[in-house]
């Protein structure tokens, strides 16, 4: 296959994720089809899904819970209805967000950050039928979205990052066996990515998205798309530079990948392309092991690698360009704020009795 006939795997995800939002809106009522065509340019295919599936959750809320709807069937539902729903039934869909019973009777509870993105999601979708006039009203609009506080952000210290990719190392010297095995044969590729995690801060979705050919060894760099569908060549230095080379001319190279995984940078024990749960496992696997007290995940690496750069420029500007933040703002919000040395040392600052 030519480079030209070659889909990238953003192309295939989107490809994938557009044919998963088609089934999923076959499953809603047929006006919602409507908005989804609408944010259609300045969304991607997976967060139409997850509005997709926040928006049918309210459906399904008035379907078991009012009792105007008792006697509705999914496909019965007309934009009208949406005007006839008061701020009090939505006030009531938002307690009902907190714990319900999903498909097969699950149970599933959400977080103030989960809470906010269902609210936001009937917000957006309230507001295109009102501002195109097919509704009167919009009671969305009369309900305070659920208030979100800031959580303490969970990071690696310096000697946690050291102690985690000394223990990939040497992890496995004290192994015997099928352990041993599994342990060496993973350990050059899952070295490569915590490295690069660490030493660029790109998403874990944007590490598995990587091909062989965006990696720029002559200028240390890597292609990324950043959400949106952005490219961007993001730079990385010596360490991340090694970890890349021993695994692509070792690991990598006598990988006889799957048809259709060719291009992959990072492969599964099964030659196909790694996929993002397969490195949250890896990342949670070998952080127990170092920091059992911290809950890392591959976006708690993207925070550390925030958090050392702005503490070694003082550059926020500089931040939010490298991590890919369109808005500054939200870099401030996690960054700028955590300046550790400065805090301990208010601890010593106040004397509360004269030596």
């Amino acid at each position: 296959m030519s480079n030209k006939e070659r889909k990238t795997y953003h192309e295939q995800a989107y490809i994938k994720n557009t044919l998963r939002l088609r089934e999923i809106l076959k499953t809603m009522p047929s006006f919602a089809k409507d908005y989804f065509r609408a944010i259609e340019p300045k969304t991607s295919p997976r967060t139409r899904i997850s509005y997709a599936y926040d928006i049918r959750v309210f459906f399904h809320f008035l379907l078991e819970n009012n009792p105007v709807y008792k006697d509705y069937t999914m496909d019965m539902f007309t934009v009208k209805d949406l005007e006839r729903i008061e701020p009090a039934d939505i006030e009531e869909y938002e307690e009902y967000l907190k714990v319900y019973k999903g498909a097969e009777n699950k149970q599933i509870t959400n977080t103030e950050k989960g809470l906010a993105r269902k609210m936001s999601a009937l917000r957006s979708f309230y507001a295109y039928f009102f501002k195109r006039q097919a509704i009167s009203k919009n009671p969305a609009l009369l309900v305070d979205m659920p208030k979100l506080h800031d959580k303490a952000i969970i990071r690696l210290d310096a000697d946690e990052v050291a102690s985690l990719l000394e223990y990939v190392e040497h992890g496995g010297d004290d192994l015997t066996g099928q352990r041993k095995v599994y342990f060496e044969k993973t350990k050059n590729r899952d070295l490569a990515i915590l490295t690069l995690l660490l030493g660029t801060g790109i998403r874990v979705s944007e590490c598995v998205g990587l091909d062989i050919q965006d990696v720029d060894f002559k200028n240390n760099g890597v292609k990324v798309t950043r959400k949106g569908g952005n490219e961007m060549v993001v730079y990385f230095g010596e360490e991340v530079e090694n970890a890349l080379k021993m695994y692509i001319y070792t690991t990598r190279q006598s990988t006889v990948p799957l048809p259709g995984h060719e291009n992959a940078l990072f492969f599964s024990s099964q030659r196909r392309r790694l996929g993002v749960q397969a490195v949250e496992n890896m990342v949670k696997k070998y952080a127990r092991q170092v920091t059992p007290n911290k809950k890392i995940t591959p976006h708690k690496l993207r925070s550390t690698y925030g958090t050392s750069l702005y503490k070694e420029t003082g550059d926020i500007y500089l931040v939010a360009d490298v991590l890919g933040h369109k808005d500054v703002n939200t870099t401030k919000k996690h960054y700028a704020a955590i300046d550790e040395n400065r805090r301990r040392q208010a601890a010593g600052a106040v004397k509360l009795r004269e030596p």
